[in-house]
């Protein structure tokens, strides 16, 4: 081996932000077929409704129209596989086209195929909708579960205290820049079609359609090209899409169909709105003895694939990395009559850890001991890793105490502290909340390919990327791996015609198991070099990692609330970060950025509502409230790296750690702020008015 410097753990300059800065990146929407229909989408405006179309015949007449099509055309269509990570009471349907009834607003009910946009919009107006008021039925759970180990009701018989928190989390619409999209080429020769999506799992969206579609496979080839985010939203295949394929079929022509943004309030997949109940048993020393958990998750009216994650997550990630054997937690999923929920950047995680850590931060308020102190003396210690927790988690590596004292060590804690007794003196409302979080990666497998050349390599990885740099990171593992620069190394992904088939950008795994499948497909080529093999060699492998790879850290908020208007003005975050080796400390830093401002929206800002009819009220950025840079605090972080032993690499996700870590610390930092005037329970986001309103509900000047 050379002795050139080791390209792992270095930040080298992004491949991929050169090309998108200066707009040369090629996104769905700018892929041109000829003679493509354009589809569009007439939704319901009504919800929990009998349907019926009337005569299309004069929308049919209208310019430029090719076709309509209606729930009968699709009736007999296949339904959408589903992650059963929780036992299924029944297979839920997956409504193509809306046939005789309507579930929710916004519900596809036809769909339009014209020359232009344009025209299909005049067509929809021509189209009679009649509805007749039937109300939701009231389904029972679609799936449910319960994990219960030791003996729970032992230990809260045995308890000095035991304190209980509720949380609900608001509705969230995950709202990438880049909307939903796909074009469709017919190819007549081969009846088969090339698809252009914009999609985290090109590989699954083949499958899924072939599924649905009733196809082979080898008539399907799917290309994600540049992806303009997708934190979660495009981890599924949605009604539309099925339906721009469909109908590419069907009519034999090329198909393009792009959401606006209403359409992305109104149909995509939103995050999080479950409601966690729990209850923590706690010893007169501080030691935590039992937990008790029940999580709520609404679904909407349809499940995507990944839609039963969340309310997975939100209970089995319990308890989290605290030291609590006796537990009781449970987890039920239902349908309901509103778009669909899915996967959100963090899936169940957050809702976890924001549930923990406020019961964590009530034990330290009834025992009077210092949080950060509380967190570290309940924490598993190094020596009880790997773990494997009352929810059958096995927690991997790390010291989970050490970062605690890391964080103390640093004098951080210490400042902003003081800073927040300094303000109080003065009159105002501060506070401090702090938050440890665990963040699970993927499991399971992924696939690499590796060509190699005398003095160049080329890689074909089966993951994808919505914005990680993961042509960068890629080419850094392979440059070291083969001993050649990172000049040398190309990569591609998201096509399912060239790259072999894998999972795709999902649950923070692609670094730890993607990339761990390119060193192996690397060492694999070299050892076939050892062997006298000619160049080119090329290698696939298709790498399983031996489990789940457990990142973790903490979080500390500081800021400040507006007596007269509740106002929350966040002053410093800072966080430190374990996630394992690192491969590029710049993707790290804007991985842990990014997710700290989604974070933070969900705490402050962001909340989808729904009236009392089903519809939608905040269907605009004029109604929906995102973080704006203007609205983060100066952040500064720490971190460690404890290799995991899961994968490879050594690699633990981090993509999703500011998501599962802001909400919480700053929801404690606003109790800790307004704990003086009586405020002892808040509900996220917490805007103005509604912090505000528990300041007067409480009265100005109670204590707790």
């Amino acid at each position: 081996m050379s002795d050139r410097t080791p390209n792992i753990g270095q930040s080298v300059p992004s491949r991929e932000g050169t090309a998108l800065l200066r707009g040369a990146g090629q996104f769905t929407g700018d892929i041109a077929l000829p003679d493509a229909l354009v589809l569009h989408i007439l939704r319901s405006p009504v919800a929990a409704s009998r349907l019926s179309i009337g005569d299309l015949s004069g929308a049919r007449a209208m310019p430029g129209i090719a076709a309509i099509h209606t729930g009968a055309d699709v009736a007999e269509l296949g339904r959408l596989p589903i992650n059963p990570v929780l036992p299924l009471d029944r297979m839920p349907d997956f409504p193509v086209l809306a046939h005789d009834r309507i579930d929710a607003v916004g519900q596809p009910v036809a769909a339009i195929l014209a020359d232009t946009a344009d025209q299909a919009l005049d067509a929809a107006d021509l189209i009679p909708l009649d509805h007749e008021d039937s109300p939701a039925a009231e389904a029972g759970p679609l799936a449910e579960r319960r994990w219960r180990a030791g003996d729970p009701d032992a230990a809260f018989a045995a308890a000095c205290h035991v304190v209980s928190v509720t949380i609900t989390h608001p509705v969230l619409a995950p709202s990438p820049l880049e909307p939903r999209s796909i074009a469709v080429r017919y190819a007549p020769e081969t009846e088969s079609v090339t698809i252009w999506q914009s999609t985290q799992t090109p590989h699954r969206t083949r499958s899924a359609l072939a599924k649905i579609l009733d196809l082979s496979p080898d008539r399907l080839r799917v290309i994600a090209p540049d992806v303009g985010g997708a934190f979660g939203m495009k981890g599924s295949i949605y009604p539309e899409e099925v339906l721009a394929v469909w109908a590419a079929f069907r009519h034999q022509r090329n198909v393009t169909w792009c959401a606006t943004r209403s359409e992305e309030f109104l149909s995509a997949t939103h995050g999080r709105g479950l409601t966690s109940r729990g209850e923590l048993a706690v010893s007169d020393t501080g030691r935590f003895l039992g937990l008790k958990a029940e999580i709520e998750a609404p679904l909407g009216h349809w499940v995507p694939n990944s839609g039963l994650i969340p309310a997975w997550n939100a209970a089995r990630v319990l308890p989290c990395a605290y030291d609590i054997a006796d537990l009781d937690v449970a987890t039920t999923a239902r349908l309901t009559a509103q778009p669909p929920r899915g996967i959100y950047r963090g899936a169940g995680r957050p809702e976890a850890n924001a549930l923990m850590e406020r019961l964590v931060d009530e034990a330290a308020r009834v025992t009077g001991i210092d949080p950060l102190e509380l967190r570290r003396r309940n924490l598993l210690a190094p020596d009880r890793l790997p773990h494997r927790t009352g929810t059958g988690n096995l927690l991997d590596s790390g010291d989970y105490p050490a970062a605690v004292q890391d964080l103390l060590d640093s004098g951080t804690a210490n400042e902003m502290r003081a800073w927040r007794d300094a303000r109080r003196a003065d009159g105002d409302l501060a506070g401090v909340g702090v938050a440890f979080y665990v963040e699970p990666s993927g499991e399971g497998w992924e696939s690499a390919r590796v060509t190699l050349h005398e003095d160049r390599a080329a890689i074909d990885s089966g993951s994808s990327a919505q914005g990680q740099w993961r042509r960068t990171a890629f080419a850094q593992i392979a440059a070291d791996a083969l001993d050649l620069p990172v000049s040398a190394i190309t990569v591609r992904y998201g096509d399912t015609g060239t790259c072999p088939e894998g999972i795709g950008a999902l649950a923070s795994r692609s670094t730890a198991i993607g990339g761990s499948a390119v060193q192996e497909a690397c060492a694999k080529a070299l050892a076939l070099r050892a062997k006298g093999a000619p160049y080119p060699i090329t290698v696939d492998t298709r790498y399983e990692a031996e489990g789940q790879a457990w990142g973790f850290g903490l979080c500390l908020a500081a800021l400040t609330v507006d007596r007269d208007t509740g106002r929350i003005t966040p002053h410093r975050i800072s966080v430190l970060d374990d996630t394992g080796t690192v491969i590029n400390p710049a993707l790290v830093r804007g991985q842990i950025f990014g997710g700290l401002a989604q974070g933070l929206g969900e705490a402050l800002l962001e909340e989808v509502h729904f009236d009392a009819d089903g519809q939608l009220l905040t269907g605009s950025f004029m109604d929906y409230a995102m973080p704006r840079a203007t609205d983060l605090p100066p952040i500064d972080l720490q971190s460690r790296q404890s290799a995991s032993p899961m994968n490879l690499l050594g690699a633990k996700g981090v993509g999703e750690a500011g998501t599962i870590v802001a909400p919480a610390a700053l929801l404690n930092a606003a109790i800790d702020a307004l704990r003086p005037v009586g405020v002892t329970d808040l509900t996220m986001p917490l805007t103005p008015c509604k912090v505000w309103q528990a300041m007067q509900t409480a009265g100005t000047g109670q204590t707790s």
